[in-house]
C-alpha cells in the first residue's frame, strides 16, 4: 500500500470513528505503531485531523481546517482578497480564442467570475460545477464540463473519465490551484480522486499556471499532481513571504 493510500484510509477511518487510538489503527491497517504515529503527525500538520495523545480525532465540522470533502463555501471564504488578486493577475494571461482549463478551486472560480465580465471568446473546460454555473449563460464562452463523479459537497467532478476528452482537444493553458506547495513536493492536494484528474489537466495542457495564495506556501498534502518542472508560471499574492518567493525564483520558477 502506497503512503497516499494509507493516509486516505486513515482519514476515512478517523472521520467515521470520530476518535481512534494508534493501537486500533495498527490493528485495522496492519502497519507498525511507529508508522501509524508518523502518519498521524503528518496528517495533523496538513490540517486533516487532530493528533491526540495516543491517537487522533476528526476535525470538528465547523472548523476552518480542511477535510477530504471540504465544503466549497468554506474554501471560498478563506483569503478572498488574495484569491481575487491572483485571479486579476491570471486574467491578464488568458488569451482570446484559446482553449483553457479552470479547475474546481475557489481561486479558479474567482477567475471565472472575471472572465464572465469580459467579452472574450473562449472554450473553457472545467471540473468545477460552480465555475460552469457562472459561465453557462455567457454566449462568448463555450463551457465544457469534464466528465467524472460528483462527490461530497466540494462541487467538484472527480476521477479520470474525462481523460479521452482532454486527449482530443488542444488545450492552450490550465489554471489550477492546490491545497499546498513546496519545491520538493510541488503542487499537492488532499483528495486523491480529484488529484488524478488534475494530473491529467497538467499533462494535456501546453502551459500550466499555478494559482497559489500565501497561506499554502511551504506546505504539503497527501498527493502530488504537478512538479516544479510542470509549472510554467506561478501566480501568488502580495502577502507571500518575499524570502520564500525569492527562493522559488532562484530554483527557476517564474513567479508572477
Amino acid at each position: 500500500m502506497f503512503i497516499e493510500e494509507r493516509h486516505k484510509k486513515i482519514i476515512d477511518i478517523v472521520s467515521k470513528e470520530k476518535s481512534i487510538s494508534v493501537k486500533e489503527l495498527t490493528n485495522k491497517l496492519a502497519f507498525s505503531p511507529a508508522t501509524i504515529r508518523s502518519d498521524l503527525n503528518s496528517l495533523n500538520d496538513q490540517g486533516l485531523l487532530i493528533r491526540t495523545h495516543g491517537g487522533a480525532t476528526s476535525l470538528d465540522e465547523n472548523t476552518t481546517n480542511k477535510s477530504l470533502n471540504i465544503n466549497f463555501g468554506l474554501r471560498e471564504q478563506e483569503n478572498p482578497a488574495e484569491k481575487r488578486e491572483i485571479a486579476k493577475k491570471a486574467l491578464q494571461l488568458v488569451k482570446e480564442n484559446s482553449c483553457i482549463i479552470l479547475d474546481a478551486s475557489s481561486t479558479s472560480f474567482e477567475l471565472g467570475k472575471l472572465i464572465n465580465d469580459t467579452n472574450m471568446r473562449l472554450m473553457i473546460l472545467t471540473n468545477g460545477l460552480n465555475v460552469s454555473n457562472i459561465l453557462k449563460n455567457n454566449t462568448n464562452v463555450t463551457t465544457i464540463l469534464i466528465g467524472g463523479v460528483v462527490q461530497g459537497n466540494s462541487n467538484a467532478i472527480q476521477g479520470t473519465l474525462g481523460d479521452s476528452l482532454l486527449q482530443k482537444l488542444n488545450v492552450d493553458a490550465a489554471f489550477v490551484s492546490a491545497h499546498a506547495f513546496n519545491l520538493k513536493d510541488g503542487l499537492t492536494d488532499f483528495n486523491l480522486y480529484e488529484v488524478e484528474l488534475k494530473q491529467l489537466m497538467v499533462k494535456h495542457s501546453k502551459t500550466v499556471y499555478a494559482l497559489i495564495d500565501y497561506s499554502k506556501l511551504e506546505k504539503s498534502s497527501i498527493a502530488a499532481f504537478g512538479s516544479l518542472d510542470n509549472i510554467d508560471y506561478f501566480i501568488t499574492d502580495s502577502k507571500a513571504n518575499v524570502e520564500v518567493i525569492n527562493k522559488y525564483s532562484e530554483e527557476g520558477l517564474s513567479v508572477l
